[in-house]
């Protein structure tokens, strides 16, 4: 009844789309969601990213000319979401891959940028991330410290930033930094952050409450030189660039949360009809059938 319900939502090519990823992250995922998060890493003896990769679900909403799929934002909610059914450790990680770097590349890349780096991140030979928090300044993004100083053919950036989705493994992060420290709003820049730029390192990887196979650090900046070429984006638009991709981050990882609901009732369900007291199923309760009707009824609005 749950697929039936849902197939009011989709037509029937995301239906198709949305049942393929499931029986991928069932095979290939929820194995070892478990592992994942008692271990508080993301699986190395598995190549997750490959593997979706080569399902194509990293890009999802990436143009065809760099091994993307261009099938828009539906799609990409639903493979959030059954990614996340699997593991929420795994749908974060994806999320921030995905979306939060891939998708701010193709949005404001140049062709130059695009070319160079979409097709690895789409593969999943590379890794993505996006760091705009830092340890003093969160939603509050006018108050970042991270100062980028233009210098001679580019900027040398110094500063830290915080909660770093992906950070510890990421070969591309799309930073955030000032530089104009008196334009407010307007003297933030955007970045394109490469692993192994001299000056650039990640610290101390956090231990998290949940999601914990999602890797999570903090980045360090020490007279990093970042190429003029690697503004992403305009110099000064970099608040632009973040809030002009920040409904569509919310819509996408929106699914995230939602397929932790389904994975909810993928065990509630069979539990309620196995589960007997006072001689009968415990699902046939009426204080029972209530709560599941409610957890149901969630689900839905939330789709």
């Amino acid at each position: 009844w749950l697929s039936a319900a849902s197939s009011l939502l989709f037509d029937d090519t995301q239906e198709q789309f949305k049942e393929s990823v499931h029986r991928f992250a069932q095979e290939h995922i929820a194995p070892h969601a478990a592992a994942i998060d008692a271990s508080n890493y993301f699986p190395k003896e598995v190549n997750l990213w490959k593997l979706m990769g080569d399902f194509n679900l990293h890009g999802l909403t990436s143009p065809e000319e760099y091994g993307g799929l261009g099938l828009g934002y539906m799609y990409h909610c639903i493979a959030m979401e059954e990614i996340s059914r699997a593991s929420g450790s795994v749908g974060l990680s994806y999320g921030a891959h995905s979306n939060l770097c891939i998708n701010q590349l193709v949005r404001h890349g140049s062709p130059a940028q695009k070319e160079k780096y979409l097709p690895k991140l789409i593969s999943g030979e590379h890794i993505g991330a996006l760091a705009m928090s830092e340890p003093n300044s969160g939603s509050d993004v006018v108050s970042m410290k991270c100062k980028a100083e233009k210098v001679d053919g580019g900027y040398v950036i110094n500063g830290n930033k915080m909660w770093c989705t992906n950070g510890p493994s990421a070969q591309t992060l799309v930073v955030y930094a000032k530089t104009d420290i008196t334009a407010g709003s307007k003297g933030i820049t955007a970045f394109i952050i490469e692993k192994g730029m001299p000056g650039f390192s990640t610290a101390q990887k956090l231990d998290k409450l949940g999601m914990r196979g999602s890797d999570t650090c903090e980045l360090v900046f020490e007279n990093c030189f970042v190429p003029q070429e690697n503004v992403l984006g305009e110099e000064g638009k970099g608040v632009y660039v973040m809030m002009s991709g920040l409904d569509l981050e919310r819509l996408v990882l929106a699914g995230g949360p939602i397929g932790l609901m389904q994975a909810c009732l993928d065990v509630v369900l069979p539990y309620v009809r196995q589960r007997e007291q006072f001689g009968r199923p415990i699902g046939e309760f009426q204080f029972l059938q209530g709560k599941m009707a409610d957890m149901y009824t969630s689900l839905q609005s939330s789709r």
